[in-house]
């Protein structure tokens, strides 16, 4: 049998009548495309630990549904008792990455249901919280492509586009945020040429977005990470999109590490450098990037991790830090679902939120 393109695979979803979160194991991709079920709580938090599912809006969606699929398990006679269960779960699940705010920003939103319902019967606080779950899965693949359709604006016909990490489909429920543009333009013919970082230790840009990219049909180039300063200084970048798992106030934002060397690269050559930030990634109660915490991710994922005998000595020391800061004097603009900011990101990304609760309103 034909085996199914990579873009024909939901990266994160719920399974409602087997009661599972059903996600693709990115840790196996490119070679293998397996599909894992998960039932327990400590399977959903082992899977977001261990990178099986990732990118700031697929674990916001993988943990609202797995505090939901929590919530169906949990016996109560009255709400009291459910909602300290069920706050034993969201803080679990929410442990598992720290620095990606749409994690929490979904579990908050899913505890907003239950207080917002106290009134109601357990069963039908239970039955809320799944279709909240699935409306956050839904309203990110729009806003995936209402950023697409901003970070389109931005360029034009044959440009070519650096990405660092996995800002794709593969991170979100479709499009992705940075690669959003590139699947819009490729829909549109503009025949982007698209860079793409490795990103070490991890190799998110090596296997995961140059292999969704190319399974797309959309030309990308595989570079290491240290090439970054080669590509531009030879002028073959236009516009570099990325992603990111929390931005503070100031506009300073934290990603895939990695990424504030090439905003560093690119200012100095002059290109525009544009973070695709979905709102629910915008944390608005952090002033600046000093105030993110920055998870550090195990010395074997550097060592040994990829490779058939260990490439480093024996006791060395290691640092590993999953993230680094990106100054927002380096940010061109920060692209949302409600358009795009610019700096002063204090000003305009007030602007944002503003626009988007006049848009609820609505």
């Amino acid at each position: 049998m034909e085996q199914k393109n990579i873009l024909n695979y939901d990266t994160v979803s719920l399974d409602s009548e087997k009661g599972q979160l059903v996600i693709i194991n990115q840790t196996r991709l490119p070679y293998d495309i397996e599909i894992l079920r998960l039932n327990t709580q400590k399977q959903v938090w082992d899977a977001i630990y261990r990178l099986e599912v990732r990118g700031a809006p697929a674990i916001g969606i993988a943990g609202a549904i797995g505090v939901y699929l929590a919530a169906k398990e949990i016996k109560a006679d009255n709400f009291e008792e459910f909602y300290s269960e069920f706050v034993k779960a969201k803080d679990y699940l929410d442990s598992s990455r720290p620095t990606a705010v749409n994690l929490s920003w979904a579990l908050n939103r899913m505890e907003k249901i239950v207080l917002d319902n106290k009134d109601k019967s357990v069963a039908e606080i239970v039955e809320l919280l799944h279709k909240e779950a699935v409306e956050i899965k839904e309203e990110d693949t729009w806003v995936c492509k209402t950023i697409g359709e901003y970070g389109l604006s931005l360029v034009k016909p044959g440009d070519g586009l650096l990405t660092h990490c996995n800002a794709g489909q593969l991170a979100t429920s479709k499009y992705g945020t940075a690669t959003a543009p590139m699947y819009l333009g490729y829909e549109k013919g503009y025949n982007f040429r698209v860079f793409a970082d490795e990103t070490r230790p991890l190799l998110q840009g090596a296997r995961l977005t140059a292999f969704e990219l190319h399974s797309a049909g959309i030309d990308v180039t595989l570079i290491c990470d240290n090439m970054a300063s080669s590509v531009m200084k030879k002028g073959w970048i236009d516009a570099v999109f990325v992603g990111c798992d929390r931005v503070a106030v100031n506009g300073d934002t934290a990603n895939k590490v990695g990424t504030s060397g090439v905003g560093i690269i690119a200012k100095y050559y002059g290109v525009p450098m544009y973070i695709c930030a979905p709102t629910s990634t915008i944390d608005m109660n952090c002033p600046t990037g000093k105030e993110i915490h920055i998870e550090e991710r195990p010395a074997e994922e550097i060592t040994e991790m990829w490779y058939k005998e260990r490439m480093a000595p024996d006791g060395v020391k290691t640092f590993n830090p999953a993230f680094d800061v990106t100054d927002h004097e380096c940010i061109a603009g920060i692209i949302t679902e409600y358009g795009i900011a610019y700096p002063p990101f204090e000003e305009s990304l007030k602007a944002i939120f503003e626009k988007k609760a006049q848009a609820k309103v609505k």
